[in-house]
């Protein structure tokens, strides 16, 4: 794909994902839908990112989407939270070898650096999530 071509992918996603949140009056600081295209440009831009890999079709992911959805909220401006949806982002899921869903994954500064597979509690994903906002930064 040509740089103007992730670019317009871009653009149209993020606009896609406004539109999506004015029509459902769904609270800002929610999780961001990636695809593809947004996927590396999203955890490159923040700092520490969680991404819940997740399928329609996938029981333990209902039960997590909640989850994500609360964590995103509470950790809005300490923490970038986004969605990956296995089926349509095959790219991004074998990139990273995701081979059972959900997959919880936490970036620092675009590394893969921790994540838990399967319907972990809350009080796992806040932990792991504190451990890396209090954990100094290296590089970046």
């Amino acid at each position: 794909m040509m740089a103007e071509d992730l670019e317009l992918e871009r653009i149209r996603e993020q606009k896609r994902r406004e539109l999506e949140a004015k029509l459902q009056g769904r609270p800002p600081g929610g999780p961001v839908p990636l695809t593809d295209a947004t996927f590396a440009e999203f955890v490159t831009g923040h700092p520490l990112v969680l991404i819940d890999f997740w399928a329609v079709w996938c029981g333990p992911c209902r039960v997590v989407g909640p989850l994500v959805e609360e964590l995103a909220r509470e950790y809005a401006g300490r923490v970038a939270v986004g969605k990956v949806d296995t089926d349509r982002c095959p790219v991004t899921s074998r990139t990273f070898g995701i081979t059972a869903i959900p997959t919880l994954a936490v970036f620092r500064d675009g590394s893969l650096v921790d994540g838990v597979v399967g319907a972990a509690p809350k009080n796992r994903l806040t932990s792991m999530l504190d451990r890396w906002l209090g954990a100094p930064r290296t590089g970046a």
